[in-house]
């Protein structure tokens, strides 16, 4: 198993965020941070064997923190996508969640799972090297009922694969759909249109 860990930055209030970038024998790794469970880099050989970078991530932790951060690699949480009006009704009783989106609620709301620290571990799976990450998302953060336990496993393959797996057990009935906010760009990531994307 190749996998180095290294510190990537420390959040406004105090926690260090670490990266974990798994390597294959060919040339090939991908890295992940534990500040959004994120991928930030994935390089992976074109037809003609070349290894470039395939997915956007920023260069240090400030521009995952900043406002303009699109979401890049993150695990969005607790629910991806929108919940109109912010809220849903679940065995007759109605919850209403972070207004992040108008008057909608998107991507898990003003904190989700994007923003906040997980706990990574390298690990050794069949399939390859791999690093979970977990979090305990407490009952009632951005609105959502139960205690949840949530588990991602990155695993990279010796034949150019990037495996994600998502576990997830609450102690009460919940709603979630989990999902990795990855840009890829096939070219490369000097590919000019993905530049100008980059500043919209």
């Amino acid at each position: 198993m190749n996998i180095i860990v290294r510190e990537f930055g420390e959040t406004p209030d105090g926690q260090i965020v670490h990266s974990f970038s798994i390597y294959q024998d060919d040339g090939t790794f991908c890295t992940l941070l534990s500040y959004g469970a994120a991928l930030q880099r994935l390089l992976m050989p074109d037809r003609a064997g070349r290894v470039q970078d395939i997915v956007l991530g920023f260069d240090d932790l400030d521009g995952y923190l900043g406002p303009r951060n699109p979401f890049f690699g993150a695990l969005v949480g607790r629910h991806a996508n929108r919940i109109g009006g912010a809220s849903f009704e679940l065995d007759g009783k109605t919850y209403d969640l972070a207004r992040n989106n108008g008057a909608n609620h998107i991507h898990g709301g003003i904190k989700g799972f994007d923003k906040v620290v997980w706990h990574g571990e390298p690990i050794s799976t069949p399939e390859g090297p791999a690093v979970n990450f977990y979090y305990l998302s407490p009952d009632g953060e951005e609105g959502y009922p139960g205690n949840l336990d949530v588990q991602v496993t990155y695993i990279l393959t010796a034949d150019h694969r990037l495996i994600i797996r998502y576990t997830a057990v609450s102690d009460q009935k919940t709603v979630i759909n989990l999902t990795n906010h990855s840009y890829f760009n096939l070219a490369g990531f000097g590919d000019v249109l993905f530049l100008y994307l980059c500043r919209l």
